[in-house]
């Protein structure tokens, strides 16, 4: 199937590999260098996807190339005219400093403070802000790059580390798996094929919070068969990181915010971890089927977390999860609480919601329920076997479940908003009083339970005694933060603004500012912080937060 959110003609001229020598300038903000890129076929043209990107010299020519006008959402089609037995291209090329992908920060930006630190953020269909490719999931390449940084600062790729700044990863993937970052970083073992990542300040912490990363990968193994990715190491990134993760192959990208200082919050890492196989390994062929990512990387998540912490946890955080979900598509429209998502005109971001997470993880149960466990099992591993590296369509599911499960139907689940009534009951009994000892989902199932009428004397009074606006942990104090907002507790408002312009976090900007923004005060409030917080948030998290003060 074509991909409405590429410009590629991989059916006539289809990328194969690419090869990248690109400078690192702090000062300009800018990506300087040439991209190589292998074709076949090759036929008598070849139509690229870029975004603001300038373009020099195509095979030495600054005249062999047409650059189309920009379309939004897409960026602008970079057409090169093949002649007859060419199997190669030589791009040189530039990125903007607006670059989608990339994430410029200041030394003071930084948990160190010391060094500016970049980070690229490829997906949805932010690759081509940085490199000249055809950015579709459907169109895998192989990749090397020279990375040449300023001392002393150390570039990272999602690919193994042939020597200092030179990388090759062999096994194909879609562009967005393509990923780079370059800053003051040092090195945790954890094992002999897992470690962490992070600037100097905050090592020692990632690392005792991801010690158990060694575990995770063996229990995925012996669920799913073999990790074939190498080294599976986790890089902390500063704070301005638009997402919790980021399942970059060999490396993933991970936000400060889930260092809670008692592994409550490491799902997410074993989320990133299972990519390696759902996303990564077996991959969506264009945005619409996202779910086939979402859906069964969250499902194997919760399997990931029972194998090491339980089954009591496990369900608690997946009761928090669908919890979440219900109060999410109560906002969401119709269309968009199906798992087959309608993208076309839209920004794929926008399909980039709880929905192919959560309510695709709990289709997968369902069906675990049904064939049980052993079986569903089975079919899975089957099913990673079959179309390793390969990127594929929800109806090549189908046929394969069809396959393993005849008369099976999920048409129910695919094409119909909310939650089928048959859907799987994720139950866990959550106690009523507050306690210390309680997990971070117990206390996010007490705040979202609380009424809506709760007013500020009694978040005063809960104040008082647990300190909740002085939470370390994130998750907690932005569930905390909505109540405040919502019961105009002002205590907790000078909290709220040092976290709205410390943290960049999308999934806790976004609702805060949309509580924010209900009120003339509120907006007023939104808008003050927000004038000092943009600078340092991911262009995601800017367009995010843009639309909600504009209203969209």
């Amino acid at each position: 199937m074509s991909d409405i959110h590429s410009f590629g003609n991989p059916g006539e001229s289809r990328v194969r590999h690419v090869e990248m020598d690109l400078t690192v300038d702090f000062e300009s903000k800018k990506l300087r260098g040439a991209a190589a890129l292998a074709l076949e076929p090759a036929g008598r043209r070849l139509i690229l996807d870029t975004r603001n990107l300038t373009i020099q010299r195509v095979n030495g020519s600054a005249s062999a190339f047409r650059l189309g006008e920009a379309v939004k959402h897409l960026g602008a089609p970079l057409e090169i005219e093949l002649a007859a037995g060419t199997r190669s291209v030589l791009i040189e090329y530039e990125t903007s400093p607006e670059a989608s992908a990339l994430q410029w920060l200041q030394p003071a930006q930084t948990a160190g403070k010391r060094h500016p630190f970049l980070f690229t953020q490829s997906q949805a269909i932010h690759a081509r802000s940085w490199i000249p490719l055809q950015d579709s999931p459907g169109v895998r390449v192989t990749y090397s790059a020279r990375i040449q940084a300023p001392a002393p600062l150390t570039a990272l790729m999602s690919a193994a580390r042939v020597r200092e700044g030179h990388f090759h990863l062999p096994q194909p993937v879609p562009p967005y798996l393509i990923a780079l970052a370059v800053g003051d970083l040092k090195f945790h073992p954890v094992s002999g094929r897992c470690g962490v990542w992070a600037e100097p300040v905050t090592l020692a912490k990632a690392a005792r919070e991801f010690e158990d990363v060694e575990k995770m990968v063996a229990a995925a193994e012996r669920l799913y068969g073999p990790y074939r990715w190498g080294r599976y190491d986790i890089l902390v990134l500063p704070p301005s990181f638009p997402f919790g993760g980021m399942e970059n192959p060999r490396l993933t990208f991970a936000t400060p915010t889930v260092i809670a200082g008692d592994k409550s919050l490491v799902a997410l890492v074993s989320h990133e971890l299972a990519h390696s196989w759902s996303g990564n390994l077996v991959t969506n062929a264009a945005w619409r089927d996202f779910w086939l990512n979402e859906g069964f990387t969250t499902y194997i998540e919760r399997r990931i977390q029972e194998e090491i912490y339980g089954r009591r946890r496990s369900e608690m955080e997946f009761a928090v999860e669908v919890g979440e979900l219900e109060t999410e598509m109560k906002g969401l429209p119709p269309g968009d609480q199906k798992l087959l998502i309608d993208l076309a005109g839209r920004d794929p971001d926008d399909g980039a919601t709880l929905v192919p997470y959560v309510k695709g993880a709990l289709m997968l149960r369902a069906l675990e329920e049904k064939h049980g466990r052993e079986r569903f099992d089975r079919f899975i591993r089957g099913y990673f076997d079959k179309f390793a590296f390969q990127s594929i369509t929800t109806e090549q599911f189908l046929e394969e479940l069809e396959r393993a499960f005849p008369g099976e139907d999920l048409s129910r689940w695919l094409n119909e908003p909310g939650l089928p009534p048959d859907a799987p009951k994720i139950r866990y009994d959550f106690e009523e009083a507050p306690s210390r000892r309680w997990a971070t989902q117990e206390w996010l199932h007490w705040l979202r339970s609380m009424p809506e009428n709760t007013g500020a004397a009694r978040l005063a009074e809960i104040d008082r005694t647990l300190d909740l606006t002085n939470s370390g942990n994130a998750e907690i104090l932005t569930a905390w933060l909505l109540l405040a907002i919502r019961a105009g507790y002002e205590p907790a408002m000078p909290r709220l603004e040092q976290f709205l312009v410390e943290v960049g976090r999308r999934k806790f900007v976004k609702p805060l500012f949309e509580a924010l923004v209900k009120t003339p005060a509120g907006r007023a409030r939104a808008e003050a912080i927000y004038r000092k917080a943009r600078p340092g948030y991911h262009p995601i998290t800017q367009s995010a937060v843009d639309g909600i003060l504009a209203g969209k």
